[in-house]
């Protein structure tokens, strides 16, 4: 099984494993390593037999609001920048398609806000169970950037749009305008969200493991079958916007915890 790390948390319960963002102080956001070993722990989670359906959730009062972007102003030189912005925009979307893929149902416990990559991993699970405070929200544009892997899969879940009006204002939905837009699935007592997804796992769990492969298969490949394709331009130009003056300077506000000035 998935070696525990300080970043990311597994466990098993029932017929459930449970994946925990675990950078409450940091609001859980996403960093190289969490990205490797998200990845990592679904694959371990994908492969155990009794584990029938995968939760994903946060630790303390935050989903996920992001990518840890101090990683991103830490290269060196503009060279290695570049690379490393493709390399990371790649992993996102491997990680992404990986969570399509998975024949397993995945349901996000939203218990609390879910922006940017954050907003991605609601959007790549099957089931979304989101606690009555959480805000789903995509406001990268915002700081110079483009939420290029989330923007499809938006349009996917919830139709085009919808998805346009969300990425072009930058919107950051309540939870009760999420659950009408068809973001969240069903909303709960934050102290409810996990007990609610655990209960979701064992519904699941009823049916046959093959049947439920194969539902999940044919709402991947044939339903969503244009996803990979779109992803992999998505990432495409997610790694584009960071070589642009606007993100530079987007990146530099979020650092210097003020609004960018366009």
């Amino acid at each position: 099984m998935f070696m525990q790390s300080d970043q990311i948390e597994v466990k098993v319960t029932d017929c459930a494993g449970t994946i925990v963002l675990n950078r409450p102080d940091h609001k859980n956001r996403m960093t190289r390593l969490m990205v490797r070993q998200f990845t990592e722990a679904l694959d371990d989670l994908y492969r155990e037999k009794k584990v029938r359906a995968i939760i994903i959730t946060g630790a303390g009062d935050t989903f996920c609001e992001g990518f840890d972007w101090r990683e991103a102003q830490a290269q060196q030189n503009e060279q290695v920048a570049v690379q490393r912005w493709g390399e990371d925009a790649t992993a996102w979307r491997d990680l992404i398609v990986r969570m399509l893929e998975i024949t397993k149902p995945i349901i996000a416990s939203v218990n609390g806000s879910a922006l940017s990559e954050g907003a991605g991993i609601v959007l790549g699970s099957d089931i979304v169970i989101a606690a009555k405070e959480s805000e789903f929200g995509l406001p990268d544009p915002r700081f110079g950037l483009v939420a290029g892997i989330a923007a499809p899969l938006l349009s996917h879940r919830i139709g085009a749009g919808q998805a346009a009006r969300i990425l072009l204002t930058s919107a950051t939905l309540d939870a009760a305008e999420s659950l009408r837009v068809g973001v969240f699935h069903e909303l709960v007592d934050h102290d409810k969200a996990w007990a609610r997804a655990m209960e979701i796992a064992r519904d699941c769990s009823l049916a046959a493991p093959e049947a439920l492969q194969l539902t999940k298969r044919l709402l991947t490949e044939t339903i969503g079958e244009e996803l990979p394709t779109k992803l992999a331009a998505g990432a495409v130009v997610r790694a584009t916007a960071f070589t642009t003056e606007a993100a530079r300077k987007g990146m530099a506000s979020i650092k210097d915890q003020r609004k960018p000035n366009w």
